[in-house]
């Protein structure tokens, strides 16, 4: 059996990113592993200006004024997404299995990758462009506390963020 994929994802991930994944199985027997943070912490100014940037203006002034997030919600949407991942990707690699990180994103794809012995580490997110602009995206973060090279790609297309 192939070393494990472990994937972090933010998104629930669809049929464009079972296309990427696929490749990176490419017919072998790798189990893939999906990890769906139970909350993203994002940060409200950085939100703020990364809407702006992406020209959604609407949206930024939306989530400015936005009440706190309940964490029982949180959870239950990082479930959906993770089910919805999960069938996304089945049939792939010698099987998918996923969990709900509690924490930070980073630390538990981490984690993860070092309790499995993982070869292979990859994280989807949509763009955020003061993050990736500065390298402190999750693929960076995780990159630089792994010594391995994590792949990025962006939820829902055949793109690849600089990692």
């Amino acid at each position: 059996m192939s070393d494990p994929i472990v994937i972090l994802t933010e998104e629930p991930l669809g049929a464009d990113d079972r296309v990427n994944i696929e490749s990176l199985v490419a017919g072998g027997d790798s189990p893939l592993v999906v990890l769906v943070p139970a909350n993203t912490e994002r940060h409200l100014v950085v939100d703020f200006l990364e809407n702006l940037s992406m020209l959604e203006i609407a949206k930024a002034f939306r989530e400015l004024t936005a009440q706190s997030h309940d964490p029982a919600a949180e959870r239950a949407e990082a479930a959906e997404t993770l089910a919805d991942s999960l069938a996304a990707l089945a049939g792939l690699g010698s099987g998918v299995t996923g969990e709900v990180v509690e924490g930070g994103a980073v630390e538990g794809l981490v984690a993860k990758v070092k309790e499995l012995g993982a070869g292979q580490a990859v994280v989807v997110t949509r763009p955020h462009a003061l993050a990736d602009t500065f390298h402190t995206d999750w693929a960076n973060k995780a990159q630089d506390r792994l010594g391995l090279p994590v792949l990025h790609l962006y939820a829902g297309s055949g793109f690849i963020g600089d990692s």
